[in-house]
Formats: C-alpha cells, structure tokens, sequence
C-alpha cells in the first residue's frame, strides 16, 4: 500500500523532484472544506497537463475501433515488441522513453488483467479500450508522462475492473490519480480488496459528498463562468458597495461625499440603499428636500425618477438588435453591443461585467423565457444609454452620482436595470415611503431600513413653494380614518381609483329593485386589494308589457336618473362624426395595448382636464376591451384602432359620468332606446360595451326585439329579457332626466375632525 512521505495532501501537486520522483494515486470518500479546496485545486493543475473524467469512460465506438485498425492493424500478439510497435504507430508524437514507459505499463496492465483468468479474446478487446482511451480520451495526459510536473488525471464516478486498471496502468507511466467515490469505498474494495492499488486519504471531520456534488456539473459551470467572463474585460477597480455606511441614517450616509467613504484607489465606495416606510411623518418630506439640497449643492449629478422608470421609446428602441438567439449568452453579449458608452474605457469594463453578471443571473431564474429576456435586456439597454450620460459624464475615479428612485420597483425590468447601477460607480436610493406598495426588487446587496409608519408620497419635493407639509393633526386623521373605513364595509368618498365590473344575472323583475341600489350593497360586491368589484346590470327588453306602450314608457321614465346618459335617436355615435383621434390611430396601439405616451402626446387628445387617476382608467378599461376581443373583428380587420380612437374621444356628457362614478355609490346608467329598424353604429356597440366595464348599468329598451348591439359582438354580455309582445314604429315621447335621483343622496363622509371640532358642537 502507498503511503505519504509527507503530511500534507498537496504534497501532489509538487514536481516529482520534490517527492522522490513517485507518483501519487490517492482515492477519496470523504469531505471537508479542505478536500473542496484540495479538489479546486488539482481541477485546475488537471485541465492544463492531464484529464478530468466525470461519470463512467464509454467504450470505444466502431469509428474508433475502425480508425485504430486502419493505423496499426486488426491483429493481436500479446507480444511487448509488437504492443511497442503498435504504440508508436499509434501515437507517433511520442519520443522513444516515453513510447517505451507507455509499451511497458500497456504490457504489464494487460498481464495482471490475463492473471484474473482471463481468455485471449478478452485480452484482445480490453487492449483495443486501452489503446482507444489513450488516443480519444487520454492524449492530453500520455504526451506528458515522464516529465518532472506529471499529468493529472480527476476521475470521479463509477468504477470497474478495466477502468482501474487502466488508471493503475497511468499511475505506472508516472501520471498523478485522484480518485473520487461520492459512494464511498464498497464499490472500490470489490476491485482492490486489499486496497494495494491506490492510497486512501482520511482527514478530520470528514463527511460523505454532498448529494448534489458531481464532476460534470462543476466543469459545466466552469465552461459556462468561462463563457460569460470571457464576454467582458476584468474592470481595475471593484465596488465597495455599503461596506463605508454607518447604517443608522440613510440619507445621511448618501449624501457624504465620496472622497470621504475610502481611500483605496482600486475601489469605487457606492450606496445602494432602500429606505422602506417613514421614520417620522411630519418631517419626511422635509428631510427629503433638504437631502435634495444638499446634494444638488454639493455639485454630484443627480437624478430622480418618480413612480416607475419611463418605458423607452421608439428613438431609443430602435437602436436595440432583438434578433433571435440560441443562447442566452448570445442574447446578452449581442445587446452589450447596444450600450453606448463611447470613452473611459474603464467605466465601459465596469459597466459591462455588470451588465453581464445580472441580466445572466435573471435569466436563469424561474419563469424566465427567451421572449421576456429579450425585453427585459432591450428596456435595460436603453435606461444605460438614457441615464449613464446624465450621471457619469466625464467621469474619473472618485465620482459618485445618486440615482433616486421614488416609489419602488414595480417590475422584473427595473429591479435588473437598478441591480446594474448598484454595481458601477453611483449610488442607488430607493424611496418606498408608502408600505401598500411593495417594491419588488430584492438582492443580497441591498441595505434596507424599515420604518412602521406609511405615507403616500407621489412627487419627490425639489421646490420648497411646492411642497404640501401635513401636520401631526392630519396623520392623526388619516389614520383614524384608516381604522373606521379600511375593511370595516364603510367607505369614504372616492376611496378607491380602480375597479373590476361585475356583469349579474337577474330575472327582469329585479332590474328595477338593483336599479337605484349602492353598489355596495349588491350581491357579489367585494373589495379586494384595493381594487372594486362592481357588480353591473347589462340587459336587453325586448317587446312591451301587456301590450301597453303608455305604461311602457311609464316604466322607462322610472329608470331613468340624474346619472344616466339616455340615448334615443339612434344611432347616437355616427360613423361620420368628426373625430380628430381616428387620424393615424396606428400609433395609439403597441403590441395590442394603448401606447399611453403616444396617446398623452397628441394635440387632439382630449382628456387632460379629467383627473389621472380618471385617465388612467379609462386606459385601463380600453385594454380590456381591445383584450376581450368582445367587439367583432378585434385583431382581424383592424378594428382595434376604431375602438381606441372612438373610446379616446367620447361626449363630454359621458366624460362626466365617468369623472363622478364613486366605485361604492350609485353607478351611471345607460339607457338606449330603439323602436324602430335603424342599425346602431358600431361606435355605439364599443361605447355601450367600454361602459359596462367602466361599471355602468347598461339598458337596452327594444320593443321591436330585433338585433342591436349584438351585431357586433363576438359574444353577447346583454342578458335579455322577453316582456311582451314585439311592437312597432312606437314614438319615443319626451323623457326628462331628474335633477335629483330617487333615491335621496348617501350623506357625504366628512372629515372626522371636522365633526368632531364643527361650529356648536
């Protein structure tokens, strides 16, 4: 049995000059840290003069076989001298000695396998492996046997008579083998009981491999960290990313200038912080200018983005390549191209590792395809170009900007976009004052302070006349408020700015009783998430009850209300009608949804005087629409432009229904009459369906009972329900719309305070 001349398990790694000129064989089943080291190690030394084997040596295939046969003959002697001959035809780039050493050890290997009873035919086949390892697989090892660095060979996997052998047959030509049984030694003293052949390493505290431990994962992952390293030039200097901060005031740690935060020149001292809720309510927004101040003052270059990163645009998209990739290391290495960063070349190797290093991480997380890789890497090609001038213009070592980021991360993209500037030369603060939305963005790097307390705040305060400070009394209240009207079934006035519409199913005698009912006290009404589900009515009445028109518009005059929009000429939107928004339509939608920028954009558009969150609506629900593929031809003949352009100009009529729909209240109305065979538009088809998503009642009063909306509708949303018999050319009288609803108004939520506090009390 072999035994160490030395204490040490690098004593391998060492010229055969230093260890008396033997070769080690050693086999390991344990692990530590230092047989990890150890292993790292002997991979690298390996990979340049020897071999790594990770699972079972295959056998030669007939090619193989075929191509030996044609270079020193199909015949057999078990004869050194022949064997010798053999092996210089073989491999001719051998020198005599080492030609010599490898006939020897061919020789003596094939005697011992002959020893274990073994028939000629055997041994002509276990020298056919042999000679085939050695010129396929091994090549890289025998060329180098008998020099004073001997070759490595790494085998880690399964075991058998030939392949020990053959390895016992290396350790022969002076070749270094480490053997690695993740299995442990039971396989291994089958073969070698009296374990003569290779040397048993035993440390302390040894353990058994981990399950997950495998050669050929580990040389994937090394190709691969090869591949993606070799993809950008190693920068000079690395981040010193928060190791400076003192950690107990954020904005205090940020705004010490970076001269201060360390001196060692190969190092760049950033911040990348997120400050999460508010440390005091009152002063927050204070603080926030003065930090502004401070900066600006201080001459760093800044930037502050509110609410979300601003998608790119068309000029900045089309710069991007998105071409079609086999790999994702393709993706990233042909977008790395896009990034404009003309001079310093420096912060061009800085800004590329990053690049790289994260967008590969997000690639390989869970959910990730090809598609969404693809857009993911192109918006964060163009934020680089967008913001890296604004921030790092002339930049030298020792320049620190701030990227603020107001709100939080709201997607996948802006979490990678900020993960990369976190990485080069500029500090990163994320502002997340309002705890109902969570910033998504996480990473081992991010230093985080929590506070308790929230506060919505949508504007980052750079002008002190601007700022709207609250007092304690108010925070008092809104708090209060919180408690009485969050989850309680109470609702202040316009709480919510987003809703879901609920179409129910009824019988037509209750329409009348939900009519002029709150939503809120409608079945399936919910809130959910801040979002409103309200529950709608969408029907048709068809014919009229007991044949009686003065009692059928007796009946209609009762539904209708101070907000309900009645239509009775029809059709109510003409095709004709001038519409300014119907004029290069093509640019309002972008992959199927509204292109809002292009929208908010245009001289014609005409709802900038609704509230945003009004607006905002209203896109939302013009999605939907376009989405559902409820309007026929959606997607199939373009009419998705006629549903943008005609939703993007309603009536002002309409425009202020919307504006005052309260979510919880009483909803608006739509009350459509058609008597007599006058086709509806399809404009009014869109408007009536975009309506009830809005969270409209709509109502449809059809004596004759032919088609109306459904026309053009791929499938009908209208419930209709047959009153009577079908009547004819009937003559819609004067209807009036109330001035007050029938229903006396809910009393308005006034200000805690204010009752508490109000005059006489």
């Amino acid at each position: 049995m072999l035994e160490l001349n030395r204490n040490s398990l690098e004593d391998i790694l060492l010229g055969l000059d230093k260890r008396g000129g033997r070769a080690y064989f050693y086999r390991i089943s344990g692990y530590n840290e230092k047989i990890k080291n150890f292993v790292s190690q002997y991979s690298n030394a390996a990979r340049t003069k020897g071999v790594i084997v990770a699972g079972k040596l295959s056998n030669p295939d007939e090619k193989q076989i075929d191509y030996l046969f044609n270079i020193v003959g199909s015949a057999f002697a078990f004869d050194k001298i022949i064997i010798g001959k053999a092996v210089g035809r073989w491999i001719p780039q051998l020198d005599n000695t080492k030609c010599v050493m490898l006939t020897s050890a061919i020789y003596n290997s094939l005697v011992r396998f002959k020893s274990l009873g073994k028939n000629d035919a055997m041994i002509k086949n276990f020298y056919i492996k042999i000679m085939c390892w050695i010129y396929y697989k091994f090549s890289n090892a025998v060329l180098h046997i008998g020099e004073n660095e001997p070759p490595k060979i790494l085998y880690g996997g399964e075991i058998g008579r030939h392949e020990l052998l053959f390895l016992q047959m290396l350790h022969e030509c002076k070749c270094d083998i480490v053997f690695l049984q993740y299995a442990g030694e039971k396989e291994y003293n089958s073969l070698d009981p009296k374990g003569e052949i290779s040397q048993k390493i035993t440390l302390p505290q040894m353990e058994a491999f981990p399950p997950d431990f495998d050669l050929k994962k580990a040389e994937r992952e090394r190709e691969l960290s090869k591949k993606r390293t070799s993809m950008y030039a190693e920068p000079a200097v690395q981040p010193a990313t928060n190791v400076w901060m003192s950690g107990r005031d954020i904005l205090e740690d940020v705004k010490q200038t970076p001269g201060t935060r360390g001196t060692d020149k190969s190092k760049f001292y950033n911040a990348y912080c997120r400050l999460t809720g508010v440390p005091d309510k009152v002063m927050y927004k204070n603080d926030l200018f003065r930090f502004y101040t401070d900066i600006k003052n201080s001459g760093r270059r800044y930037v502050i983005v509110e609410n979300r990163i601003p998608t790119p645009t068309n000029d900045e998209l089309m710069f991007i390549d998105r071409n079609s990739y086999s790999t994702k290391e393709q993706l990233v290495g042909a977008m790395l191209k896009c990034v404009k960063i003309q001079q310093y070349t420096e912060l061009r190797r800085i800004v590329a590792k990053a690049f790289v290093e994260i967008l590969l991480e997000e690639a390989d997380k869970e959910g990730m395809n090809p598609q969404r890789l693809t857009t993911m890497t192109a918006c964060v090609v163009c934020w680089i170009n967008r913001y890296i001038p604004l921030l790092l213009h002339n930049w030298t070592l020792g320049i620190i900007p701030v990227f603020i980021y107001l709100g939080g991360c709201r997607s996948g993209h802006e979490a990678a976009f900020l993960r990369i500037l976190s990485r080069i030369p500029c500090d990163v603060l994320i502002l997340a004052p309002n705890l109902n939305e969570r910033c998504i963005l996480q990473d081992d790097l991010l230093f985080e302070l929590k506070y308790p307390d929230s506060l919505v705040v949508t504007e980052f305060p750079t002008e002190m006349n601007g700022i709207q400070m609250e007092t304690a009394a108010y925070h008092a209240e809104q708090e209060i408020n919180s408690v009485l009207y969050d989850d309680t079934g109470m609702f202040r006035d316009y709480q919510y700015e987003k809703a879901n519409s609920v179409i129910l199913k009824t019988m037509y005698e209750e329409i009348d009783m939900l009519w002029t009912q709150e939503t809120k006290f409608r079945p399936n009404f919910s809130v959910v998430d801040g979002v409103v589900n309200v529950p709608v009515l969408c029907a048709k009445i068809s014919g009229v009850k007991d044949s009686a028109p003065a009692k059928y518009w007796k009946f209609v005059q009762s539904m209708l209300t101070d907000n309900t929009l009645i239509i009775s000429s029809v059709p109510y939107l003409m095709p004709t009608m001038q519409n300014p928004m119907k004029t290069n339509s093509t640019v309002f939608l972008r992959n199927g949804k509204l292109n809002r920028e292009a929208v908010l954009s245009r001289r014609e558009y005409a709802y900038h005087h609704l509230r945003r969150e009004t607006q905002n609506y209203i896109f939302d629900k013009i999605d939907l629409l376009i989405n559902s593929r409820i309007i026929r031809g959606t997607f199939e003949n373009g009419t998705e432009y006629l549903i943008a352009a005609t939703l993007l100009y309603m009536p002002p009529a309409v425009l202020k229904l919307i504006q005052g729909f309260d979510f919880t209240k009483v909803n608006p109305k739509v009350v459509y009459i058609n008597t007599g065979e006058q086709y509806i538009s399809q404009e009014d088809a869109i408007l009536t369906a975009f309506l009830s998503l809005v969270g409209f009642d709509v109502l449809f009063f059809v004596p004759t009972g032919y088609q109306t909306v459904e026309l053009y509708f791929n499938k009908n949303i209208l419930a209709e329900h047959k009153i009577g018999e079908y009547m004819y050319d009937l003559q819609v009288p004067k209807l009036k719309i109330p001035k007050v609803s029938k229903t006396a108004p809910a009393q308005k939520n006034k200000s805690l305070f204010g009752n508490l506090f109000r005059k006489g009390s």
